[in-house]
C-alpha cells in the first residue's frame, strides 16, 4: 500500500483540433463547469491537424476562471526552455495562478528534425530534459541574484537574466515511461504524468513508483514531494482489465480509489472528447472517489 498522501486531483485530456477550434474550448469550459481542476491539451508543434498548444492555453485561460491548464505534456525540443519558462510563469501570472507544467522529452524524432529541431538518441533526450528542468527553476527564481548559467550539452544560458517568478510555486509534471526518464523524476520533478494506454498493467504502476522513490531517496529527497497522476483513455463502457481503470462511473470510481490508496496515484485526467463523459467524470467519478478516499484515509489513520 502506497498513498503519498497528495490532495485529489481530476482533469481531461482534450484533443486540440485544429478544425474545430470552438468545439475544443467548449470542452474546455465544460471540464471547469463540471467542477473539474485541471484542463490539459496534448503538444505536438509537428502537426497541422492541432492548434499550438501555448496559443491554446492562452486563449482558455482567457476564457475559464477558475480550472487550471497545463500541456500534456510539452514538447521540449520545440520549446527552448529559457522561453518556455517565461511563458508559463506570464500565463501564470496573466491567470492567476492557473499554469501547471508537464514536460516532455520529446518523441516523433523524424517530424521533430523536419521542423529544425535537434534530433536526439534516448540517453540524450534524458540529459537535455535535466538541463531543461534546471533552466526553467534558475529562470523562475527571480530573486536569486547569483550569475545565473547552465553549461548543458544540449541547453545553455550564461549570463541569462532571472524572471519573472510565476504566481504560484509550479509543478514540472514529466511524462515518462522508461528507467533513466524515472529516476530523473525522483531527483529533479515534481511528479509523474504515464498514459493507462502505455503502462503494462498496475505491475509497471508498481515497478515505476519504487525507481522514482529510490531515486528520491538517494537525491535526499522525500518521495511523498513527488505526485503521481494517470492518463486514463477508452470509453466509459470498456471492459475492465489488468486492474487499470476502465468501466462505468461507478466502477471508475472504486478502480481509482484503489490506485490512490495502493499505488499513490492522486491526479486522474480523462482522454475524452465527449461532453456527457466530461460531465459523468466531473459530477459523479471525482466526488465518489474524494468521498472513498478521505474515509479510507482516516480509517488508515486510526490504526
Amino acid at each position: 500500500m502506497t498513498d503519498y498522501g497528495h490532495d485529489l486531483l481530476f482533469g481531461t485530456f482534450i484533443t486540440p483540433t485544429a478544425a474545430l477550434p470552438e468545439r475544443v474550448v467548449d470542452l474546455a469550459r465544460a471540464s471547469e463547469t463540471a467542477g473539474l481542476d485541471l484542463v490539459t491539451f496534448q503538444d505536438h508543434p509537428y502537426q497541422p491537424r492541432f492548434l499550438d498548444t501555448w496559443t491554446l492555453l492562452a486563449y482558455v485561460a482567457a476564457r475559464t476562471e477558475t480550472i487550471h491548464l497545463a500541456a500534456n505534456v510539452t514538447n521540449l525540443p520545440l520549446r527552448p526552455p529559457a522561453v518556455l519558462a517565461r511563458a508559463v510563469a506570464s500565463l501564470d501570472l496573466l491567470s492567476g495562478g492557473r499554469v501547471e507544467l508537464g514536460l516532455g522529452a520529446g518523441a516523433f524524432w523524424d517530424a521533430i528534425a523536419a521542423m529544425g529541431g535537434e534530433r536526439l538518441e534516448p540517453g540524450d533526450a534524458v540529459v537535455a530534459l535535466e538541463e531543461a528542468i534546471d533552466i526553467i527553476r534558475g529562470t523562475w527564481d527571480a530573486t536569486n541574484r547569483a550569475r545565473f548559467t547552465v553549461d548543458g550539452r544540449h541547453h545553455r544560458v550564461d549570463g541569462a537574466k532571472r524572471g519573472p517568478a510565476p504566481a504560484h510555486a509550479v509543478p514540472i509534471w514529466v511524462g515518462a515511461l522508461k528507467p533513466r526518464m524515472l529516476r530523473l523524476i525522483g531527483r529533479k520533478a515534481d511528479g509523474w504524468l504515464p498514459s493507462v494506454g502505455r503502462l503494462a498493467g498496475v505491475a509497471a504502476l508498481r515497478e515505476g513508483n519504487r525507481t522514482i522513490d529510490d531515486a528520491a531517496r538517494a537525491a535526499g529527497r522525500d518521495p511523498r514531494a513527488i505526485r503521481r497522476l494517470l492518463n486514463v483513455g477508452g470509453s466509459f463502457g470498456a471492459t475492465p482489465g489488468d486492474g487499470l481503470p476502465v468501466g462505468p462511473p461507478d466502477l471508475l470510481a472504486v478502480q481509482f480509489s484503489a490506485l490512490a490508496i495502493d499505488h499513490g496515484v492522486s491526479g486522474f485526467i480523462l482522454a475524452s472528447d465527449d461532453p456527457v463523459e466530461i460531465a459523468a467524470f466531473g459530477y459523479e467519478v471525482a466526488p465518489a472517489v474524494r468521498e472513498r478516499v478521505a474515509a479510507e484515509r482516516a480509517r488508515i489513520a486510526l490504526l
